[in-house]
């Protein structure tokens, strides 16, 4: 239908990035709320971001028009596990105003990545933000996976690993002491605030990863630089070289993939992988895909 109106998502743990589009027209409006990673909150927690963040922005977007009625909603999401995405479906139908035969539909992150970085060509595709994700994908299915783990077992690559291992090398003397200070002065944090923080406080991974901003400001010192070169290194070896790397271009999206483009390029490079495209959000890509 032409008039179709659609919702789209696509979700990390720190932020979701929402667009709201009319099949034939374009787009209506475009959001952020915080991050709905069914891993971390549950379904009354993700319902309570929903009422409070989006469903303003979406009201007022549809005023003016005769009663319109969500026909379609496409989540795209960290932490969409085939056992989790039933919460995140039935907060999304809780909160949002929808026709009675709407479609709602939940996936990974990863697809999104997918759909937008390779569409019908067949390449590697990694997301690198608050965590990290990747996949061989056929052009039309994921046909290898490597699981990432989250940030203590894994998670290479990511902002919440990064801003771990800078927090350690801190605390731990790896660093210089100006360095050291400086990062506890900009953050006001003591050691034992990031004890607590980490170990004691909800959501430690978005708090982590909240710390790299601190690393992109300080990459002219040669172990910060070090961090962001290791940490991209560890994500090549640890996830991409299983997959058929000397075969297939990489693409990548996410923040820090963004952020830190000219080392991850170069990392590249320097382990043979030939880089594709690298996105900050596959989000415009998939607008094009859904219009």
């Amino acid at each position: 239908m032409s008039d179709e109106m659609i919702l789209l998502a696509d979700s990390g743990s720190t932020k979701t990035d929402w667009c709201l589009m009319q099949r034939g027209r374009g787009l209506l409006g475009r959001w952020s709320t915080q991050g709905l990673n069914p891993v971390f909150l549950s379904e009354s927690e993700m319902a309570a971001v929903l009422r409070a963040e989006l469903l303003p922005a979406v009201k007022t977007a549809l005023s003016g028009m005769d009663e319109v009625l969500l026909s379609r909603v496409s989540f795209y999401g960290a932490g969409c596990l085939p056992e989790r995405v039933g919460s995140v479906e039935r907060a999304l139908r809780g909160v949002l105003p929808l026709l009675p035969d709407a479609i709602v539909s939940v996936e990974s992150d990863l697809m999104a990545a997918c759909h937008a970085l390779a569409g019908d060509e067949a390449g590697i595709v990694a997301i690198l933000g608050t965590g990290s994700n990747s996949c061989e994908w056929n052009g039309s299915g994921v046909v290898a996976q490597v699981s990432p783990l989250g940030f203590i077992l894994g998670d290479e690559g990511s902002g919440a690993v990064l801003g771990r291992l800078l927090v350690s090398d801190l605390l731990k003397n790896q660093l210089p002491e100006l360095l050291r200070r400086e990062f506890l002065e900009t953050y006001s944090l003591s050691p034992a605030d990031i004890i607590t923080r980490v170990y004691r406080q909800p959501m430690p991974n978005r708090f982590l990863a909240s710390l790299s901003p601190f690393v992109a400001s300080h990459l002219e010192h040669p172990g910060v630089r070090r961090l962001v070169t290791e940490n991209f290194r560890s994500f090549i070896c640890r996830n991409l070289k299983q997959y058929r790397y000397r075969e297939l271009p990489v693409h990548f999206c996410g923040s820090v993939a963004w952020v830190y483009r000219a080392q991850l390029e170069e990392v590249c490079r320097e382990e043979d992988l030939l880089v594709g495209r690298i996105v900050r959000n596959p989000l415009e890509r998939l607008v094009e895909r859904y219009n």
